[in-house]
């Protein structure tokens, strides 16, 4: 085991518990407020837990609450490294005296650290803007800089937080390339909210929700068979959650679904998850007969343009139908319709 974490922050309303093993890396998603960030700062030493205690590779270096040692271990001799959005390089100092800047305070004589510096600016694609000044870069090369002047004070745990969310959507291919070369076999956690993120870059991925963890897994089970409302925002996936009831998956307000049961069957009276593609929605304004067995009476909530669809939302629930199909149902808010989906359409599951 590499990183163990616990905490209690109590004015932010996190309570969790999570772990990364050596070589791996780990994605933790989540909405806004949900404790991401907090629990990156707990690890980094920059965040004091009411509780809660931290482990990297067997050395204790938070352990406070009641009953508890006390330690806390100042952020900079953690050896761990916190890369946010921003890449937060020193302004003076060109790409080459950033980068080396780790291994100098770390007692690396100048000649080996510029070396190293070298070796990683190399790494990460940007060997030729050494001598440019952060002024000087573009913000996909400038990340690429924090990326190694991170890496090049050889943490042993690595900290992305949101990396690629202000940069422009040109540049991310090619960076979310490098930064899966230089994570492999490394370990590290990486918050994001793209799910290509999170199946590119980590293993695992950890879903945070109200400061608690939710969901975890493997990061394609997770976001192929969702147990959360946000993993499966972020998949793409409708979700309804429910208990197992005469091959259906029934809600708390009656809603019934039925579709096709992937792996172990659910229990009756266990909770199950029906999961199905918005794309695979048939919208009606009047109540439909026929082949569908899942017919929902809905409210819609909201249009939104889409590319060359319409995504029709109606609460949890959502369609897409092409722009002509939503001209000629004369799709508005408020409007009471019928959203319809084939059973072959619906995946069934254990909620656990």
């Amino acid at each position: 085991m590499s990183l163990e974490l616990s905490c209690v922050v109590g004015e932010r309303g996190v309570d969790l518990a999570l772990e990364v093993h050596s070589g791996e890396t780990l994605a933790v998603l989540g909405p806004n407020g949900s404790g991401k960030s907090t629990a990156l700062g707990v690890v980094a030493g920059l965040v004091t837990p009411d509780a809660g205690r931290v482990v990297l590779d067997g050395r204790v270096l938070t352990d406070v609450g009641p009953g508890r040692s006390g330690v806390r271990v100042a952020p900079h001799a953690r050896r761990t490294a916190l890369l946010g959005q921003e890449p937060l390089l020193f302004p003076h100092l060109d790409a080459l005296e950033n980068v080396a800047f780790g291994p100098r305070s770390a007692g690396a004589p100048r000649a080996t650290a510029r070396r190293d510096a070298r070796r990683w600016l190399d790494e990460v694609g940007v060997s030729e803007l050494s001598a440019r000044r952060p002024g000087q870069l573009s913000g996909g090369q400038a990340q690429r800089v924090a990326v190694a002047r991170a890496l090049a004070a050889e943490p042993a745990l690595l900290m992305l937080d949101e990396p690629l969310a202000a940069l422009d959507v040109a540049v991310l291919p090619a960076l979310r390339q490098t930064l899966r070369r230089v994570l492999a076999e490394r370990t590290a956690i990486v918050v994001t909210h793209d799910p290509l993120d999170a199946l590119l870059l980590a293993d695992r991925v950890v879903v945070l929700a109200d400061g608690r963890v939710v969901e975890q897994g493997p990061s394609a089970d997770v976001l192929s068979r969702p147990r959360s409302p946000f993993a499966a925002r972020l998949a793409g996936l409708n979700l309804v959650a429910g208990t197992w009831r005469d091959g259906s998956v029934e809600t708390a307000e009656g809603l019934r679904v039925h579709g096709l049961v992937v792996g172990d069957p659910p229990a009756a009276g266990e909770r199950a998850i029906a999961t199905f593609r918005p794309a695979a929605v048939a919208v009606y304004r009047e109540a439909v007969e026929g082949s569908p067995r899942n017919a929902f009476e809905v409210t819609i909530t909201e249009i939104e343009p889409l590319a060359d669809l319409v995504r029709v939302h109606a609460g949890p629930l959502h369609a897409d139908v092409t722009v002509q199909a939503a001209a000629e149902l004369d799709l508005v808010t408020g409007l009471v319709a019928t959203f319809s989906v084939k059973a072959t359409e619906v995946a069934v599951y254990r909620a656990a």
